[in-house]
């Protein structure tokens, strides 16, 4: 589990401006120790990923349907690249359809949130999602725990 001690690095890929917001603000508000980086969409996040001297990000929001490069573009890139295998992905979109959840479960992402449209809920799943103890869920990872809900 991250400590709230610990800073811990978060990147958000979506192609909706106000999501992005809701997403910052959200973060602003719970006070966490964190840095926070936006991206407008896959390539730019991509191309931020393909840097040799990044900071590793804890986790990763990751929007699925995306303008020049898709969420499950990133993410398949992102799985086959060992430097990335520590990365939590939080795939962040509003499709809740059962063969996105599937594909991007097969790909490897680690959690799949449907986005909510109210604040208050949003805050409490990156509250959620930021205490998960990722090594643990990791492991016992199935279809049942995939799929993150409140």
């Amino acid at each position: 589990m991250i400590t709230h001690k610990d800073s811990i690095h978060i990147l958000i890929a979506d192609d909706d401006e106000d999501d992005r917001a809701f997403f910052s603000d959200a973060m602003m508000e719970l006070k966490m120790n964190n840095k926070l980086t936006l991206f407008n969409d896959g390539k730019d996040l991509m191309e931020y990923l393909a840097q040799p001297d990044i900071i590793m990000p804890h986790i990763l929001f990751l929007d699925l349907n995306m303008p020049y490069k898709s969420g499950f573009e990133c993410l398949k890139e992102i799985r086959a690249d060992a430097r990335f295998k520590e990365v939590s992905i939080a795939i962040y979109s509003t499709s809740s359809s059962e063969k996105d959840i599937e594909e991007t479960f097969i790909e490897g992402a680690n959690i799949y949130i449907k986005k909510p449209n109210d604040f208050t809920k949003l805050k409490k799943v990156i509250k959620e999602v930021l205490n998960i103890n990722w090594q643990f869920h990791s492991s016992g990872l199935n279809k049942e725990t995939f799929f993150f809900s409140i």
